[in-house]
C-alpha cells in the first residue's frame, strides 16, 4: 500500500495526515501524539476512528498540524484520520459517518464589528 494523506479542518487548525501500513505508531510534528496531546481526552478523540474500525495497530501516521488550540486540532486530526480510512476502504464511510467523524465542523469565531467591544456585546446604554 501506498501513502495516504487527507486533510481536516476544525476552527482554526489545520491537520494534514499522512496513512501507511504499519504498526500503530502516531507522530504528531515529528513527536510521539502521547507528548503532543499529554491530555487523555484528546489522545482518545484522536483515535476514535481506529478503534471504531479495529484498525488501531495496523497504520502508521504521520501528521503535520498548525493553527487553533489543542482542541482544534485533536478534532482536525480526527476528520482527517477518518477522511484517510475512507480512501483506503470506501464501505468503512457509512460507519464512520454514523458516528459523526466525516462532519466537518463548520463554527469558527464570530468578528469583532466596529464600535463594538466584542462580537455580539455592546457597549452599555443608558437614556438618561
Amino acid at each position: 500500500m501506498a501513502v495516504v494523506n487527507a486533510l481536516g479542518r476544525r476552527k482554526c487548525a489545520v491537520a494534514r495526515v499522512y496513512l501507511t501500513e504499519g504498526s500503530g505508531k502516531i507522530t504528531i510534528n515529528k513527536k510521539d501524539f502521547t507528548e503532543y496531546f499529554p491530555s487523555t481526552i484528546l489522545q482518545y478523540v484522536v483515535k476514535q476512528p481506529l478503534n471504531l474500525l479495529d484498525v488501531a495497530e495496523k497504520y502508521d501516521i504521520k501528521v503535520n498540524v498548525f493553527g487553533g488550540g489543542y482542541t482544534g486540532q485533536s478534532q482536525a486530526l480526527r476528520l482527517a484520520i477518518s477522511r484517510a480510512l475512507v480512501k483506503i476502504n470506501a464501505e468503512d464511510k457509512k460507519a464512520l459517518r454514523a458516528e459523526g467523524f466525516m462532519t466537518r465542523d463548520s463554527r469558527v469565531v464570530e468578528r469583532k464589528k466596529p464600535g463594538q467591544p466584542k462580537a455580539r456585546r455592546r457597549f452599555q446604554f443608558s437614556k438618561r
